[in-house]
């Protein structure tokens, strides 16, 4: 079919057939009845049926449409059917035939049935995980693969899609758009499209293909674990032969539309597909091109059609979305799409080596020095990164000592990180910036014509590269020719130099770290024309140190993701990647006051450059601590033990209850943790820490049900003598085998589920109850207390009780292992008939020293207060989110230690396990830390540094608000 036909065949409006007129066919021809759902179609009208018979989908296009086309598409359904290819069979009419010709009102038409696949298309998916844009690409290769031999006579058709026809499409769709910039910078782009895949185009394998994989027409649904499972693949109208190639650059260009703005995600896809149907070289040099052809022509066919058939709603709807895949793929330049395809498929970029002269004759290698200015620096504490210009700053301190100084090519500069920021910083360094003498000459390193770009910046063009300088004085004339060796002027101290191979580009000084690769490809190390060391070390690989843990250090100790980012630095409430990225540490309960409090460094040097030993040694810190802690303590309390942990504490505890009580049996609560210890693993029922902690209780542990007022047994605030009625149960069973209890153990705040409140009331009664049969209270306040809650110092305190015994440890040192068990002097000292307790090194000098500093820090900074103010805001904030989305069901706790949790249903509470836990990875993709809790998994444990501010808390309601509004 000449182009010209095609081209007015594409303009064609949908045939004008109405859903009475729809059904008489189906009846007649194909003896079905039912209802009709209309479906999306650009020229075609398309119909879902559902009928008793099951579900289809009628298909009717213009007369005109080639019959050997229809017939081609049918051909292949079936030829991939016999390849177990999830496609739709064709249905066969009344009269035998696959394909009805008919007429409706004087329109000549063509008509058919198809078996309508379950599921949904993926076009509306707002974010589509690396995973999934995988299996775009795998989806493409398969049915590549099993298309590779299929002929039919149908296939030999001239299609608007077809990108053998592109540039001559684009030319007469063109005068669509109005004169303008769009249609300027459209232009452009496909001239460049066409100009890179024309040399490649007699080296591409051509074949049948599908050539429209796309969002659209890939039919998915999801699994019990909320993972997409592919359906089925339908519409096979583009259905051709032509480049191979091309039915992969369709289907990249499609996934442009979830790709956020970042060309580089459709990455997963040309990988997964190579890795099953390997393409060559030339391929994926002419995949990019092709790309950005297909974006344009999306865009002018649907503008052109748009203006013959203005009421379809379905055109109107896709052309902003075509306009977004345009702009993204024009975003990048040609070559760095080039080099990240090559490298994410394991192909060697065609670069030859620089030839350059000196650019510094008169700077000595040995006396310049390389300042590190990297995430670990040494130049970097308490935050100072974050001072404007301190990269400069520190090079010219160090260039006042040695003469000269460089920062590093490729380094991941801190100092380029934000917080609080969904976008990666672009922190990865394509330049190099060098502190000289005043005056020091430069001169070109190959002959080429210089370009002035602004005061002090220009750039040198060479045949292999260009050479961009910025803080030059004396520069050349704009337009200047110059020989190797000529002088390009004189620095101005402050001096960046960086290489660029693409003529007429502007490279960026820094650039994010998913773009690091390929930009290297583009902008190569300036070290060639310095004539020193300036490359920074490569980093350690993250899989590799990831496999290294596995492989030594015992695998039950888990690590937060399945592949984490490698954390080796942290500030206030945010925690760096060695790429100098800032996620937010939303679960660190442990540092109260923040990370890398200078304080907490000062008070550890000094105490450990002093004394650190154990506690049964006489030094002040000990005694000072303890006091402090008392302060803080009911005032029944007089007796302090140090610890290391929270785990420690809790079984001394129970070493506690059972000396003073005489008892040995312990009342604990369902769904509790507090410790791996044995005896506090013992007292810990919470499956989601220990799947069998149900079915191995000693019989001296006693769980009574969980008083959770939000999904347990009984609900509400006033469901505490419902609660009682098991904690009276309990210990009569105990009296019943005339045993003594030694006590009774509880979180003053449901701390495992988020923070729940115990119902009114609950603590008097069951401390009263517990008393009277001889056992004693002890309050875990290790998750929940010192403050965090906001609103109250202990946890207990809500409840309006004193415990017995308090045990605490978390935040007392800031990440030193620090515990405490707090208790009165009688049930101190009946310890002492089983013999002294001691600790190794808890209550050690350097401990003590820490803990009281903790305590000055948080007085000092106001954390209590700021606890208590943004936790308020805090909770308001997540309140939102349950009041915008039903699948955030309640909001719990207080301060800094909140619970969001997830329900399918808000009736039945049917925990959302699955979308927790992809809600915490895309989280994670976001810059945030967050982990789920609870039995189930469904709840977002949020126990952030005290140190968090407003600005924080709105960053991590604003990333839950965008990922519940992505489809989950």
């Amino acid at each position: 079919m000449p182009l010209s036909t095609l081209l007015h065949r594409s303009s064609q409006p949908c045939p004008d057939v109405s859903e009475q007129q729809a059904l008489r066919i189906l009846q007649e021809h194909y003896g079905l009845s039912g209802s009709l759902q209309p479906l999306g179609s650009q020229q075609d009208l398309n119909f879902r049926v559902d009928s008793a018979q099951g579900r289809y989908v009628l298909k009717i296009c213009h007369g005109d449409y080639s019959a050997a086309e229809l017939q081609a598409q049918h051909a292949a359904l079936s030829y991939l059917r016999e390849r177990e290819l999830p496609v739709p069979a064709v249905i066969t009419a009344n009269s035998g035939a696959q394909l009805l010709a008919l007429e409706v009102e004087g329109q000549a038409l063509r008509v058919r049935l198809l078996e309508y696949i379950e599921g949904q298309p993926l076009t509306r998916l707002k974010y589509m995980e690396p995973t999934l844009v995988a299996e775009l690409g795998r989806l493409c290769a398969r049915i590549d693969q099993a298309l590779v031999q299929f002929s039919h006579p149908g296939l030999e058709r001239t299609l608007q899609w077809d990108p053998q026809h592109a540039q001559a499409l684009i030319a007469h769709l063109s005068p669509v758009l109005n004169d303008g910039p769009r249609k300027a910078q459209l232009l452009e782009a496909t001239l460049k499209a066409e100009q890179r895949l024309q040399p490649l185009i007699g080296q591409l394998p051509m074949q049948a293909v599908h050539l429209d994989i796309t969002d659209d027409n890939a039919v998915w649904q999801r699994d019990a674990q909320r993972q997409w499972q592919l359906c089925g693949v339908i519409d096979f109208g583009d259905l051709l032969r032509t480049w191979r190639i091309a039915d992969l650059s369709v289907t990249c260009a499609a996934l442009l539309h979830h790709a956020e703005g970042d060309p580089l995600r459709i990455l997963p896809a040309v990988q997964a597909y190579h890795a099953l149907n390997p393409l060559s070289q030339v391929e994926l040099q002419a995949l990019w091109p092709m790309i950005v052809a297909r974006a344009a022509v999306l865009v002018l066919s649907s503008e052109q059609q748009l203006s013959v058939d203005p009421g379809n709603n379905y055109i109107r709807d896709n052309l902003s979305h075509e306009w977004e895949i345009f702009d993204v793929a024009t975003s990048v330049p040609f070559e760095l799409m080039e080099a990240a395809i090559l490298q994410i498929t394991g192909f060697d970029l065609p670069l030859s080596p620089l030839q350059a002269s000196p650019l510094l004759p008169g700077v000595q290698a040995n006396r310049v020095t390389s300042v590190d200015l990297g995430v670990l620096s040494n130049h970097f504490h308490a935050g100072n990164w974050e001072q404007p210009g301190i990269d400069q700053q520190l090079l010219r301190e160090q260039a006042s000592a040695q003469g000269a100084a460089c920062s590093l090519y490729a380094q991941y500069r801190l100092s380029q990180t934000h917080i609080d920021n969904p976008q990666e910083p672009k922190t990865f360094a394509l330049h190099v910036e060098l502190q000289l003498p005043m005056g020091t000459a430069l001169q070109a390193p190959w002959p080429g014509v210089w370009q002035n770009t602004a005061d002090g910046e220009g750039y040198l063009q060479g045949a292999q590269c260009s050479l961009w300088l910025r803080g030059l004085v004396d520069a050349p004339e704009s337009g200047s020719q110059l020989s190797n060796g000529q002088c390009l002027g004189h620095s101005d101290g402050l001096l960046s130099v960086q290489l660029c191979r693409v003529a007429g580009l502007c490279p960026p000084s820094f650039v994010v770290p998913s773009r690091a690769v390929a930009w290297q490809a583009l902008c190569p190390s300036p070290q060639a024309v310095l004539g020193f060391a300036c490359d920074a070390e490569p980093l350690v690989d993250a899989q590799q140190l990831l496999e290294r843990r596995d492989a030594s250090f015992a695998r039950s100790q888990k690590h937060y993701y399945e592949q984490p980012p490698h954390i080796e630095r942290g500030w206030r409430n945010y925690l760096y990647d060695m790429q100098g990225r800032a996620y937010l540490d939303m679960l660190n309960n442990v540092a109260v006051l923040g990370h890398g409090h200078p304080r907490m460094a000062s008070e550890a040097a000094r105490q450990w450059s002093l004394l650190n030993t154990n506690s049964r040694f006489h030094y002040a810190a000990i005694a000072e601590f303890s006091e402090r802690l008392l302060e803080l303590a009911p005032d029944t309390m007089d007796r302090v033990f140090l610890v290391n942990s929270g785990t420690e504490a809790n079984d001394l505890a129970i070493r506690l209850a059972w000396a003073y009580s005489g008892g040995r049996d312990m009342l604990s609560v369902l769904e509790a943790y507090h410790g791996w210890s044995v005896a506090t693993d013992a007292i810990s029922t919470s499956i989601a820490d220990n799947p069998q902690a149900l079915s191995t209780r000693p019989d001296w542990v006693h769980p009574v049900i969980a008083p959770n007022t939000y999904r347990g047994a009984y609900r509400g605030d006033d469901s505490s003598t419902d609660y009682l009625r098991d904690v009276d149960a309990k210990l009569a069973a105990v009296a019943a085998d005339q045993r003594q209890l030694a006590g009774f153990i509880c979180e003053p705040v449901y701390g495992n589920a988020g923070g729940i409140s115990l119902p009114s009331g609950y603590l008097q009664q069951a401390y009263a109850k517990v008393r009277a049969a001889g056992g004693v209270c002890i309050a875990d306040e290790v998750q929940v207390g010192y403050g965090r809650l906001g609103e109250y110092f202990w946890g207990f305190e809500q409840q309006g009780v004193v415990p017995d015994i308090i045990t605490m440890a978390k935040g007392m040192g800031n990440g030193q292992p620090l515990g405490a068990v707090i208790t009165r002097r009688e049930i101190a000292e009946a310890l002492e008939a089983e013999g002294y307790f001691f600790s190794s090194a808890g209550g050690s000098p350097v401990s003590c020293r820490i803990g009281i500093a903790v305590l000055d820090v948080m007085g000092e900074e106001g954390l209590w207060d700021n606890a208590r103010d943004v936790g308020r805001y805090f909770k308001a904030r997540l309140q939102g989110l349950v009041d915008k989305h039903p699948l955030a069901g309640a909001v719990h706790g207080s301060g800094f230690y909140l619970g969001l949790e997830l329900v399918r249903d808000r009736t039945s509470l049917e925990p959302a396990s699955e979308e927790t836990t992809t809600l915490c990875n895309r989280l994670r993709d976001l810059g945030i830390f967050m982990q789920p809790t609870g039995d189930y998994l469904n709840i977002l444990k949020i126990k952030p540094p005290m140190c968090t501010t407003r600005e924080s808390v709105d960053f991590f309601v604003d990333s839950i608000d965008r990922v519940l509004s992505e489809a989950l």
